[in-house]
Formats: C-alpha cells, sequence, structure tokens
C-alpha cells in the first residue's frame, strides 16, 4: 500500500507473518507496523499461499509448527517459484537439524523463541537490505572446472549444474572470493549469518560438509579443503 503525500508517494514494505498463536502474531504484527511495515498475518500454511495471490509481499515470517502446511514445507514451495524474496523462520524449535532443515529449504535466517522485537527488527532490516540491495556484475569465478556465474547465481562444475540453497550458495561465494586463503569460521558466521545469535560453529561444518557433497564428492579433484585451526578454503589440488 502506499500514501499519499503531496504529489509523492512512500512505499511501505509488507511483510506476510504465519503464525498460529493468535496473541504472539498480533504483538508482531502491532510492533512492525509500529516500524512503519505493512502487515498480514495467517494461521495455516495453506492460507498463506491463498494470500499471496492477493497481494505480493516483500519479506515472510514463518511459524514452523502450524497447521495445513507447516514451515519447512511452506518454505520449499515458496522457493520454487520465488527465489528473491527473504524468508525468516521464526519458531521455537531450536535445535542444530531443525535449523538446518529451515536453510536447506530455501530460508534466509532462523531466530528461535523466546526472542527480543528488537532483534526481529534488526533481522528483518538485514534481509531487506540486502534484498534491496543487489551486487550487480557479471563477473564470474573460476577455480579449475568450477564456474560461478554471479549475474545469474548459476553454479557449474565440468559443465554440470549444481544446485545449491541460498546458505551454500553465499558460503561458496565467500570461499571463491576469498582467491585460496583460508576463512575462518568467526568470519564465515559474522558474513553469511549476520546478526544471528543463534548460530554457532557446528552449524558451518554442517553446511561444509553439504558443499563437499555437492561440488567435490563425483570429482576426483578435490577444491574445499580445510587448515586446521585457520578455516576453509577453495583451491583445485
Amino acid at each position: 500500500m502506499s500514501n499519499k503525500k503531496g504529489s509523492s508517494y512512500c512505499y511501505k514494505m509488507k511483510i506476510l507473518i504465519l503464525e498460529d498463536d493468535f496473541t504472539l502474531s498480533k504483538e508482531i504484527k502491532q510492533f512492525l507496523e509500529s516500524k512503519l511495515f505493512e502487515c498480514d498475518a495467517v494461521y495455516d500454511g495453506i492460507l498463506l499461499f491463498k494470500q499471496t495471490q492477493l497481494s505480493k509481499y516483500d519479506l515472510f515470517i514463518l511459524d514452523i509448527n502450524v497447521p495445513g502446511m507447516n514451515g519447512f514445507e511452506v518454505c520449499k514451495k515458496i522457493r520454487i517459484t520465488d527465489k528473491e524474496t527473504p524468508i525468516l523462520v521464526l519458531t521455537a524449535f531450536g535445535e542444530i537439524s531443525d535449523k538446518v532443515t529451515a536453510f536447506n529449504n530455501g530460508a534466509d535466517d532462523y531466530l528461535v523463541k523466546p526472542f527480543h522485537f528488537d532483534e526481529l527488527f534488526i533481522r528483518i532490516s538485514a534481509l531487506l537490505r540486502r534484498k534491496n540491495n543487489p551486487q550487480l556484475t557479471d563477473e564470474k569465478i573460476k577455480i579449475a572446472d568450477l564456474e560461478i556465474n554471479l549475474t545469474e547465481s548459476i553454479v557449474k562444475r565440468n559443465n554440470l549444474e549444481i544446485i545449491l540453497s541460498p546458505k551454500e550458495y553465499q558460503l561458496l561465494i565467500l570461499l571463491a572470493k576469498a582467491k585460496g586463503k583460508s576463512v575462518s569460521k568467526q568470519v564465515i558466521a559474522d558474513t553469511i549469518w549476520e546478526y544471528n545469535i543463534e548460530t554457532n560453529f557446528n552449524t558451518i561444518e554442517v553446511y561444509i560438509n553439504f558443499l563437499r557433497k555437492k561440488i567435490d564428492k563425483d570429482f576426483d579433484v578435490k577444491l574445499i579443503h580445510t587448515r586446521t585451526g585457520f578455516g576453509y578454503f577453495l583451491k583445485a589440488d
């Protein structure tokens, strides 16, 4: 929705909230509206998709344990047709396996309940800032037979396309841009999981293993390496 002021218009960022706790849903909606966002809320995963047919949203906030279709399934289905709109998972499920599932299904961030509203606002602001300020470049990164097209976000090895989740792709780009230098777990956490105080180094190890299975497993030349005590680096053997 646009607000008219004189002859100019101010666009309000629009957020869709999936949360079946009506009290919490109302509190989140009121808080975000106080920050000048426009918000709609649904309590059912199936209803979320009906709502997206009525309006376009700039960000999704998804609880996991909801009726109709759970948050993991909703996230995965959104990503089939929409690769760009940020998704923040907001849930009481705090296990690493839950976080990995969420990120693997296309989530951009993960916040565990209970949470502070100020942190929620920081996370949302960071996601929207990255969405609205993309790095426009036609640059391609090549390492051995690995090719990363930064414009189209396409990764290929030996001319075969490799499908990565958003977090896997960000991690690969971070390693590739280091040009063979080691990238520490702390730098990875600070860069990719910005503001995410829930992230720990075990999560990073899990994602490195994901990348190795997709980038290296089926190829003789291994590109992703560990330098004990220093971190990870990307380089042909």
